[in-house]
């Protein structure tokens, strides 16, 4: 096995949240390498993929609203938006598929982008305030409320001392952002306040058996498709009633998620440890679906 195949093989095995970490840390090296090698302005890269604040600017690269949330400023910016994805992410997949951590991940980068947007263009507080967003701290917010809203008792030790529910954290989270906006990086407040949002709506709606990120489920199925090297499965000629079999499908889906949707609840209401070996090894296969 050559070196590629064993990075590739390393690679995927890795969970959702792994891979993410891995590329925004690569974007960033490959950035910084390049501007500092051949001395180039800081923003020569970054200019091209950064959301801008003006629609003028932002209708000419309407890319931005999702490729900014790759970039960062700082190794610091970088680094504590990875810790915190890491952990929320670890506790997102061990009830949900990897598939909703990434529409969630893209909405949420999204609702951070269009809440800076809008309101760099509405309020008139920031009327000739020069900005750009960067940073992947809206796609986390939004994870990390989400998880917050689904699993609101669950318990965490903070500081390795302390247990708090993760609802407290959320809500200073959003507090926080809230309380700093009038004072520095209000840009990137209201990123956060728009990731924080869309978590929050997407926990509830898929609470009541709606999931909002379907449509990106849609989008990267089309993309996973159009660029899969895999040939088809040959067709084989099955001999059962289609009604039979229809009904048959329809019943074992519904059973099964039926059970889904008992186990998050009662996650929901005493939080992950209440769940028993079973129902947590359930849920786990569940989520790999």
């Amino acid at each position: 096995m050559g070196i590629r195949d064993e990075i590739n093989l390393k690679f995927s095995v890795l969970n959702i949240a792994e891979k993410l970490i891995i590329i925004n840390t690569a974007v960033f090296i490959v950035n910084a390498l390049v501007v500092f090698l051949f001395q180039l302005p800081i923003d020569f890269i970054m200019g091209w993929f950064e959301l801008p604040k003006g629609f003028d600017d932002f209708i000419i690269q309407p890319w931005s609203l999702i490729t900014y949330s790759f970039f960062h400023g700082s190794f610091m910016h970088l680094f504590w938006n990875m810790i915190l994805l890491f952990f929320v992410g670890r506790f997102f997949l061990m009830v949900h598929p990897t598939k909703r951590f990434l529409s969630l991940y893209i909405l949420g980068a999204m609702a951070g982008g269009l809440l800076f947007l809008l309101s760099y263009n509405i309020f008139p507080v920031f009327s000739g305030v020069n900005s750009s967003l960067i940073g992947a701290s809206a796609a986390v917010m939004a994870v990390m409320i989400f998880v917050c809203t689904s699993m609101p008792y669950q318990e965490v030790k903070l500081f390795f001392i302390l247990n708090v529910k993760l609802w407290h954290i959320g809500a200073v989270l959003v507090l926080l952002d809230l309380v700093s906006l009038p004072f520095s990086n209000s840009g990137g407040h209201l990123a956060h306040l728009g990731g924080a949002l869309l978590g929050y709506v997407y926990a509830k709606k898929l609470q009541n058996g709606d999931d909002i990120g379907r449509g990106i489920y849609f989008i990267m199925e089309g993309v996973s498709s159009w660029f899969s090297k895999s040939k088809k499965a040959p067709m084989r000629t099955v001999y059962r009633s289609k009604k039979s079999q229809r009904r048959s499908a329809t019943s074992d889906i519904s059973d099964h998620q039926k059970k889904v949707d008992v186990i998050l609840d009662k996650i929901s209401k005493s939080g992950y440890e209440s769940l028993s070996k079973e129902e947590k090894d359930f849920l786990f296969n569940a989520g790999k679906d």
